[in-house]
């Protein structure tokens, strides 16, 4: 098993919110106006196996016309798509926030993937989206993030960014460590871009495509349940590890778990207090000796007992 990544990007179709039958609704309207021959869900799914919008424009031949339904279609969205979050990923995301940078890569607006993580309350979880308004091609939306996103802060589901030190804070024109930064998604284009960039790929069994797909075209390892991606990605890390891009040890990657670990710390409400610059420093308190006939007991390390109480919760 690989070591857990310290920034994990996520689609958002198929990956996060049910999107088969949501968005086959939306885009029926605009094949019946254009008579694109995209007449069944699956020859609609199929655009997925690439770049989307390549895809899409390709099947309309013309750069105008192409233009103007990609155009239509992304204003269609906007208005009409609703889709479901996909049961339990909203604790999962949740989960994952301590530990790793949170980023969504999707094909679908801003506008969209605003309304869909706000109304599961999860939009302070994500550190940085890029919308296919704002980058139509995944390959360059990861380029982007792991040449800045990637190296900035991250958030603990509130409105505000992490604020790194003098000492984690990164040199200018830092770049991610591709080793320790993974794509989740349900696309067999994303995994094949997500490959391309030297990142890790990891599938999603719920939406466009099947889990024999994704490991074909790449994916490390696909879910079948939510939870499981809680299981691969921070679970023990074993001598040998299935991904395909070189161990680089790089100072940026240190002071990525310099940063990860305060964040824990802040989350679990440890190392919070400060002492004033010259203050004295006082010894710590000396526990009072137990009762002759007391229960013995145990004092937990604090990641252990953190381990234990989400077992049993």
């Amino acid at each position: 098993m690989c070591p857990p990544p310290s920034a994990v990007i996520f689609d958002l179709d198929g990956t996060l919110v049910q999107t088969r039958e949501a968005s086959w609704k939306v885009f029926a309207a605009i094949n019946d106006a254009h008579g694109l021959g995209i007449d069944t869900a699956e020859k609609f799914f199929g655009l997925f196996a690439d770049n989307f919008f390549a895809s899409l424009r390709e099947v309309c031949g013309t750069t105008e016309r192409a233009d103007r339904v990609v155009g239509e279609f992304m204003s269609a969205l906007d208005e009409h798509y609703a889709p479901m979050m996909v049961p339990g990923l909203a604790d999962v995301v949740k989960q994952m926030v301590p530990q790793s940078r949170l980023a969504v890569l999707s094909s679908n607006t801003t506008a969209v993937i605003r309304r869909v993580l706000r109304s599961n309350h999860l939009e302070y979880c994500f550190a940085h989206v890029f919308g296919g308004d704002v980058e139509p091609d995944k390959g360059r939306g990861i380029e982007r993030f792991l040449s800045d996103a990637a190296v900035g802060s991250g958030r603990l589901c509130t409105a505000y960014y992490d604020e790194p030190t003098g000492d984690t804070r990164s040199a200018p024109n830092a770049t991610a460590n591709p080793r320790e930064v993974a794509l989740i998604t349900d696309t067999v284009g994303d995994v094949e871009a997500a490959v391309a960039s030297g990142i890790r790929a990891v599938g999603v069994a719920w939406g466009m495509h099947t889990e024999e797909q994704l490991l074909a075209a790449g994916a490390e390892f696909v879910a079948i349940w939510p939870q499981e991606l809680l299981s691969y990605l921070y679970g023990r890390v074993d001598d040998a590890c299935s991904c395909s891009v070189a161990v680089v040890e790089t100072a940026t990657a240190q002071q990525d778990r310099v940063v990860r670990n305060r964040r824990l710390r802040r989350l679990r409400g440890i190392g919070n207090a400060r002492v004033p610059a010259g203050a004295p420093q006082s010894p710590p308190p000396k526990p009072p000796a137990p009762a002759r006939d007391a229960q013995r007991t145990t004092t937990l390390d604090p990641v252990l007992a953190d381990a234990i109480a989400r077992t049993i919760r």
